[in-house]
């Protein structure tokens, strides 16, 4: 039985019910991921101190221990340095809490604190150009109500670059689809945005809109009435792409998941010239720095920039001269 004189798990109770869920507002997704990384945490501290996980206390929580943990996360359950990253910030959230509740194992908890992320490789981002999304919007046969209900969804995913979890959270309610035409999304930290929409997006959601339904009812549900799950959003992604590679063989090769098609807003209107904070404020990233990893995503792009800049100016290629520094500071900089 856990010992009443330490509040471990008070603690633990008080930083999913109380912080995450009420003062930050995370999404359930975060909590769930959190909760399995303090999980392996506890359940690695257990087998370390050889006790079980009800005995353990705040004094096993130190920095000796969480970057063990770490260390086991790579070399035994062979996590990459990313995975391993998102696993040092829930303990870190995790402590930090603890900072902010139990003072006198402060400096305990600042030594965990410092402790620094791994350089994790940045995987290349995925996106479709728009004369693929067109392909791939052709696909959904719209004579039938999956159809329908496919293209709408697809069409939508684009149009707001929504995440899958606010996509599917959308209800008539969130809709206005007579002009102005938008959306209203919930994203992170139940974070409130504006979208507008397409006329050919409005149109297609009207569609799926029965006459007399609860405006509290979102609008993408599967075949039984229930409403559409992130696996579902999916297959129906993994179908249609199927079938827009047997006509453009180069989607073959490509790995292209829902939340693609957010990459894949990004890049649309970034092309069209849109100012990187208000591709910022239509996706609802929190920093502008989130935003900025798709100026370094399409390298066509650029060089259509740089090309077109080259023939602006209208400067011819000069003969390069090699630099070559002076004595005195090839003396200077072999003296050091």
């Amino acid at each position: 039985m856990k010992r009443r004189s330490d509040p471990l798990l008070r603690l633990v109770e008080l930083y999913f019910r109380d912080y995450l869920q009420r003062t930050r507002g995370a999404s359930p997704h975060t909590i769930r991921a959190y909760g399995h990384s303090l999980r392996l945490f506890f359940l690695f501290l257990a087998r370390q101190s050889r006790c079980a996980v009800a005995d353990l206390t705040l004094d096993h929580i130190h920095v000796d221990q969480v970057l063990a943990f770490l260390h086991h996360l790579e070399a035994e359950r062979h996590n990459t340095a990313g995975t391993r990253n998102c696993r040092l910030a829930a303990v870190r959230g995790f402590v930090d809490h603890l900072l902010r509740n139990d003072l006198r194992r402060a400096e305990q908890y600042q030594r965990i604190l410092t402790i620094p992320s791994k350089r994790a490789k940045v995987k290349t981002i995925e996106y479709l150009e728009p004369e693929h999304v067109r392909l791939l919007l052709a696909q959904p046969d719209r004579a039938t109500p999956s159809g329908r209900r496919d293209y709408a969804l697809l069409l939508f995913l684009y149009n707001t670059g929504a995440r899958v979890g606010e996509a599917l959270s959308v209800s008539t309610s969130d809709l206005r689809l007579a002009p102005p035409r938008h959306v209203r999304l919930r994203g992170k930290g139940q974070k409130e945005r504006i979208c507008p929409l397409w006329p050919e997006t409005a149109a297609a959601l009207s569609q799926l809109i029965a006459s007399g339904v609860a405006p509290t009812v979102t609008i993408f549900r599967n075949a039984r009435g229930q409403p559409l799950s992130r696996d579902g959003v999916a297959y129906v992604l993994r179908k249609h792409v199927a079938k827009a590679a047997r006509l453009q063989p180069a989607m073959r090769r490509r790995v292209i998941t829902p939340h693609a098609m957010r990459h894949s807003c990004a890049v649309a209107l970034l092309q069209a010239g849109l100012d990187v904070t208000v591709i910022r404020d239509y996706l609802g990233h929190a920093s502008v720095a989130t935003t900025s990893r798709y100026l370094s995503t399409n390298v066509d792009m650029k060089r259509q920039a740089l090309d077109e800049f080259w023939k602006h100016v209208g400067l011819s290629p000069r003969k390069r001269t090699e630099w070559r520094p002076p004595p005195d500071l090839l003396a200077f900089l072999s003296s050091l």
